[in-house]
């Protein structure tokens, strides 16, 4: 069917245009991540090139979700016959796993020093983390309005968004411990933070599983496809059905449908294929039909 490709891929953003804002927030993040290594050499400051290292891991993770864009838009061929699609499914999931990653280090990071609370070198760490802030958020403004579409760039903006909430972090308790010296606060916001993290990103990697896993978007809508199909007057019966999703977009479904004897086989596909695109929004199907008499290999 050629028009599933183009089918409401992108909505409403220009690809390119959208790849020029990931790419101009992974600049931002490469600046900000030399320029704490400097100021983290220079002030003799650990937490400084700990958190540069950090930004840096947020433009590890607009990279790979750049890159994934670009392949995913390839077209399909002799090798990858559904297209590519799915590389933005599969970057996601890998930016996913390196925030969990993230976040089980600060959660041990925060234990360690619950049990002995460092003090913080001075305000320059704070003012530093002030400018990681800002660039963080220009990260995550360039970003969120794709993110709302792709579940790739959501991973890349949740890193972020992990970052800027660091950063608040090293603000609100280096400025704490610099006036009250109040050491405990520290570890305390960085578990907060973490758990926060994982609760994230433990709830956005599912639907991403889902769609690796060949699971169909909806718990529901097999149901509701299998009502539409056999609603229809000549269908007699249903089975080796199976939905699944090509990407995050694209869904694909396909079935054997037993018609009643003497049916009209093109009138029915054509019927039931626009009941499926209107009703479910699902373009790519595939319909094998067949009569009770004609019998079936696969009953599965």
């Amino acid at each position: 069917m050629p028009h599933d490709h183009s089918h409401h891929h992108h909505h409403h953003i220009d690809p390119d245009s959208g790849d020029r804002k990931v790419a101009w927030a992974v600049a931002v993040n490469v600046l900000l991540t030399l320029a704490q290594i400097v100021g983290g050499v220079v002030s003799g400051s650990l937490a400084l090139i700990a958190d540069a290292i950090h930004n840096f891991s947020d433009a590890v993770s607009l990279i790979i979700a750049l890159v994934a864009r670009r392949i995913a838009r390839r077209p399909h061929d002799d090798s990858m016959t559904f297209g590519y699609g799915r590389a933005e499914v599969v970057a996601a999931l890998v930016n996913y796993t390196t925030l969990f990653v993230v976040a089980f280090y600060l959660i041990a990071e925060a234990i360690m020093r619950l049990l002995d609370p460092p003090g913080v070198e001075g305000w320059i760490v704070v003012i530093v983390a002030g400018i990681a802030l800002i660039v963080d958020a220009v990260t995550a403004l360039l970003t969120y309005r794709m993110s709302k579409d792709s579940v790739n760039i959501r991973a890349a903006f949740l890193h972020n968004v992990a970052d800027a909430l660091g950063s608040v972090a090293v603000i609100f308790a280096g400025t704490l411990i610099l006036l009250y010296d109040w050491r405990l606060i520290d570890p305390l916001v960085t578990l907060g933070i973490a758990l926060y993290i994982l609760w994230h990103a433990g709830r956005e990697v599912w639907p991403v599983v889902r769609i690796l896993m060949m699971g169909s978007p909806d718990a529901g809508l097999l149901a509701e496809l299998r009502a539409t199909i056999t609603g229809e007057a000549s269908v007699e019966d249903l089975h080796h059905v199976h939905v699944w999703q090509i990407d995050e977009h694209r869904t694909a479904f396909e079935g054997h449908v037993v018609v009643a004897e003497g049916a009209d086989f093109a009138r029915i596909t054509e019927r039931l294929k626009h009941l499926l695109a209107d009703r479910h929004g699902i373009r790519h199907v595939t319909l094998e039909l067949e009569t009770r008499a004609s019998g079936c290999a696969d009953q599965a």
